[in-house]
């Protein structure tokens, strides 16, 4: 028996909501993923990871709480707990290993495709999985050309994401790149949902059509969120370390490619100097009237 799906129980509640969670998770990994290229190298793994975990984070989220809005005419809606949150973990170690390969190897193409196509698996993944953990008396089937368009969007989603992290610098550039990131994520998601059908068992018992609820899953997450969005508001330079990027001016500041990180500067001359320099420059001659 053929069962009728309603994704928008609450209205435009829950859209608007996971889209609002995709755009925090969004901004708060891409400022982090900035922020890694201009800080010192010791540094830089914590803001990628940090990064890493605030997308995933906001994906997960926003996952679910549309997820709040989905129901079956008829059937009790139930989720598998481990398997749930596996669909947190892969978002997260797989939208990692996408950031950690831009954020060291800067914005180069292969990095960017490498790194996009990771994470926009890592986006699919997640999703699906997540459908795979709910519970009811019936199968899911999945229109097979619908999930391959849910796939290649989360892909070229997450691609644009990552040139935007190291790429787009300033305030209202990084927002307009967060929306756009959460624009996707949620296409994503509605396009997968869009390729659902619910087949329910012959001897399913009818319920009320309700979800179990998912307000507890998501503490965890959202805390989470909010703890990144204090630690990015604020740059806390004193704590993660002193950044090492040059003025425009200094050879390897402004004009060195997007994601290529300045190389620390030696100086020449004073008790720090490179020895090499007092035999490999000569010695400017001294102005008039100061012999």
């Amino acid at each position: 028996m053929q069962g009728t799906i309603d994704g928008f129980s609450y209205g435009a509640v829950t859209p608007v909501a996971a889209f609002l969670m995709a755009c925090l998770g969004a901004a708060l990994g891409l400022r982090c993923t900035n922020r890694s290229l201009r800080t010192e190298r010791s540094f830089k793994a914590g803001w990628l990871a940090l990064g890493a975990t605030s997308i995933g984070s906001g994906i997960w989220t926003m996952h679910f709480i549309a997820m709040m809005g989905f129901s079956v005419d008829g059937v009790t809606i139930g989720y598998d707990m481990p398997i749930t949150f596996a669909s947190l973990g892969v978002a997260v170690a797989m939208v990692g290993v996408g950031i950690f390969i831009v954020g060291y190897r800067g914005a180069t193409r292969m990095a960017l495709v490498t790194g996009g196509t990771i994470t926009g698996l890592g986006v699919a993944t997640m999703h699906y999985l997540g459908m795979a953990g709910m519970r009811l008396d019936g199968q899911f089937e999945y229109d097979t050309i619908t999930v391959a368009l849910s796939v290649v969007i989360a892909v070229v989603a997450a691609t644009t994401a990552l040139w935007a992290a190291v790429s787009v610098h300033g305030f209202l550039p990084s927002l307009g790149a967060s929306v756009v990131m959460g624009v996707a994520v949620s296409g994503m998601h509605y396009t997968g949902m869009a390729a659902l059908s619910v087949h329910l068992h012959p001897d399913a018992v009818a319920g009320e059509g309700t979800s179990a609820p998912l307000i507890p899953l998501l503490i965890g997450p959202a805390c989470f969120l909010i703890l990144a969005a204090v630690v990015v508001m604020f740059d806390p330079l004193m704590v993660m370390g002193t950044p090492d990027w040059n003025d425009p001016g200094a050879p390897g500041g402004a004009a060195r490619k997007p994601g290529i990180p300045a190389q620390r500067q030696v100086p020449r001359f004073g008790t720090h100097a490179d020895p090499a320099s007092f035999h490999s420059r000569p010695r400017d001659p001294a102005p008039p009237g100061e012999w």
